[in-house]
């Protein structure tokens, strides 16, 4: 019998995640994360020295845009073989793939070196982290899913509480290259403790999955556009005025996007119907929304309130603390409806985002965004984790791969997406000298968003029984 056999009420079910046949899967996974969120925070510390040493400050944003089309792929492409063959096949191949990544960054000679690593980096950590989503529902029984996806989002706090201290450290003291080559052998690491669970439940699937002639080309026209929408994100929030080529591709990823989702994300998903399309379409708009309004906290403390870059970056580690405790707490309710968790997440992050117009202005108090994000962090904290758990516990597991990737495309475009809009949205309205106005606007905008999605969610929860 596999795990996928087991119910509640039978012992097999009841095991924690630290269990004998569990523990050493649970430690490869936080492992394999954590050196993920690392590598993840450690790119955006080194980078400026990168860039300053190689005189490459124009391509500044490309390292990010290419790991995100990068990542699209591997995320499509690891959902469709982990349906028909299997997750063992996309993580056997992901971690190596991500590792070389690393090493490549750590001795490339200039920026062409760089992005081919940003790429093998990106096409690993979006396999990876697919094929992970179906060995998780493999390994664990439902009812300790939660907790699983708590462990997920716990892995998070360390490397951003100091992982930017420690790349810092690095770049400065040692070399910037160790940033990436000190977590190459710890990759090694995560995947011999995982390859044993990998083995023995890796291998299955067969279905041939929704819509496979077009997963590929989809596949590339989600990852051509999240290039044109997150450059030009990049483009206004550098410069804060919005160009032809921005809106033109802006235009042209949004032309990529649109037959693409019809193929990637489950039929209902932009009308939020019950079920999975319900969870994918909140899944976008969390992090869209959240992730939007956090692009300006920085840029309000500092600009506005006269924060130093240290400071303004405070809530932000905040928001991360706020959501390992949110993870924790929907980890230990495995028993409460994921659809009125995932309402509630909603309410959230909206109270929180519009909570940040107290902020815009100069007089208002600034030390509110430290309480504000604390709450929106908990709300994505129970939000993101609920909505993988509920998709896994409603998918065939023959489609548990393409709905996993569904998430992450979700997860990808809604911020690409939103945060595109956030710095249009700003540089329009930013009065001289000030981006209050813009942040004010955005804000509203962007919680009134979320509450509206929280009320289409409530409605789907409802009529889904």
């Amino acid at each position: 019998m596999t795990v996928d056999d087991e119910t509640p009420g039978t012992a097999a079910s009841t095991s924690a995640l630290w269990s004998p046949q569990r523990r050493s899967f649970t430690l490869g996974l936080i492992l394999v994360i954590t050196l993920a969120a690392f590598e993840a925070m450690g790119i955006g510390t080194a980078l400026p020295t990168i860039v300053r040493e190689w005189d490459a400050e124009q391509w500044y944003s490309w390292p990010f845009t290419i790991f995100m089309a990068a990542s699209a792929i591997g995320t499509v492409v690891a959902g469709r073989i982990s349906d028909r063959r299997g997750p063992a096949v996309p993580l056997l191949a992901a971690m190596p793939t991500f590792a070389a990544g690393l090493v490549l960054a750590g001795i490339a000679p200039g920026m062409t070196a760089l992005l081919v690593a940003r790429a093998l980096q990106g096409l690993g950590a979006g396999a990876q982290i697919v094929a992970l989503y179906v060995l998780i529902a493999r390994v664990y029984p439902e009812r300790d899913r939660p907790a699983a996806f708590g462990a997920l989002s716990a892995a998070w706090v360390v490397p951003a509480l100091v992982g930017p201290l420690i790349a810092g450290a690095l770049t400065e003291h040692v070399g910037w290259r160790w940033v990436f080559l000190g977590l190459a052998p710890l990759m090694v690491v995560g995947a011999l403790l995982l390859v044993p669970s990998v083995r023995r439940l890796g291998a299955g699937g067969g279905s041939d999955g929704p819509a496979s002639p077009r997963l590929p080309l989809a596949a590339l026209g989600a990852a051509g556009g999240a290039v044109g929408l997150n450059w030009g994100a990049q483009q206004v929030s550098g410069s804060g005025s919005v160009t032809w080529p921005v809106l033109l591709a802006g235009a042209a990823g949004l032309l990529l996007l649109v037959p693409s989702l019809r193929v990637l994300l489950p039929r209902g998903t932009g009308t939020a119907r019950p079920g999975i399309p319900a969870m994918v379409f909140s899944r976008g708009l969390l992090a869209g929304v959240f992730f939007a309004a956090q692009a300006f906290v920085p840029l309000t403390l500092s600009v506005v309130h006269g924060y130093s870059p240290t400071a303004a970056g405070i809530p932000l580690t905040v928001g991360s603390l706020g959501w390992s405790v949110g993870a924790l707490w929907q980890s230990r309710r495995p028993e409460v409806r994921r659809e009125l968790v995932v309402t509630a997440a909603l309410v959230l992050v909206a109270v929180a985002v519009a909570g940040l117009v107290l902020i815009a202005p100069a007089r208002g108090p600034a030390w509110v965004v430290f309480l504000l994000w604390s709450i929106g962090g908990a709300g994505m904290g129970i939000g993101i984790a609920s909505t993988s758990v509920r998709v896994l516990s409603l998918s065939e597991p023959g489609q548990r791969g393409f709905h996993s990737s569904a998430l992450q495309i979700s997860d990808m475009l809604g911020q690409a997406l939103l945060v595109g809009l956030g710095g249009v949205v700003v540089a329009a309205l930013a009065g001289p000298g000030s981006p209050t106005r813009g942040v004010v606007v955005l804000n509203l905008v962007l919680a009134a968003m979320a509450l509206l999605g929280a009320l289409r969610v409530h409605r789907s929860g409802r009529a889904g029984g």
